[in-house]
């Protein structure tokens, strides 16, 4: 059965209770510190703005997006997106997210070398993930070595891209609070509540990466249990 062996219970059901703790760690800090209010009564989105024009970033724009926690920096067309949730909030979680955000966009523009290497791989991790585990089942089924191999090796662009993520995010957290406390945006005990925010946040792309490694020694196992 595909769902129910060794390699699961070993490798991905660790992995799956790690990605529901971090899912529910970042959600109960972001609710936290979305109560506690900036002193100095900023919005996130006049934050980013700020943050942007400090670094000389005048062509990048904002923009604003639907859903909780869904920010994110887009690279193609230089827009960092805010939810609804961050754009107009004082809060200290808001301006923090908003912030990290900004940090890949100075990422971007100083060509820092990993977000560089993430952003080439996209389009090939999209589609090698995508046609991975239907290669890979395809070769189980048919007792096929080559389409399992075709089919792990898919895979590991994926993990790959996941790894690569790590620094992506925890180097855009480091500029975001030297940023905000180098800046006095926020005052020190704020800039506290920020970073736990933004750790919280860093730990769910730690358990991505931990799946997706997780979902790689599965198939290479159950690849084993087949020479």
């Amino acid at each position: 059965m595909w769902w129910i062996d060794s390699g699961y219970i070993m490798f991905v059901l660790p992995a799956l209770i790690l990605t529901f703790w971090a899912q529910f760690n970042v959600s109960s800090t972001y609710a936290k510190y979305g109560k506690i209010y900036s002193r100095r009564g900023m919005t996130a989105e006049q934050v980013a703005r700020m943050i942007l024009d400090k670094n000389g970033l005048y062509h990048v724009q904002l923009g604003r997006v639907r859903g909780n926690l869904t920010d994110h920096f887009n690279p193609k067309t230089n827009i960092v997106n805010l939810s609804d949730t961050t754009c107009t909030s004082t809060s200290v979680a808001a301006i923090g997210v908003a912030a990290h955000e900004v940090g890949h966009a100075i990422q971007h523009a100083t060509g820092y070398v990993p977000i560089k290497i993430r952003n080439s791989i996209v389009p090939v991790v999209n589609i090698a993930s995508q046609a991975a585990i239907p290669l890979f089942i395809i070769g189980l089924f048919f007792n096929s070595g080559l389409m399992m191999d075709i089919g792990i090796w898919f895979f590991s662009a994926a993990v790959l891209f996941q790894i690569i993520t790590l620094p992506v995010e925890f180097n855009a957290s480091r500029r975001a609070i030297a940023i905000l406390e180098g800046n006095y945006i926020l005052e020190d005990e704020e800039v506290r509540g920020a970073k736990k925010v933004l750790s919280a946040a860093a730990m769910t792309y730690v358990a991505a990466a931990a799946m997706a490694l997780a979902q790689l020694l599965r198939l290479l196992s159950m690849r084993g249990r087949r020479d």
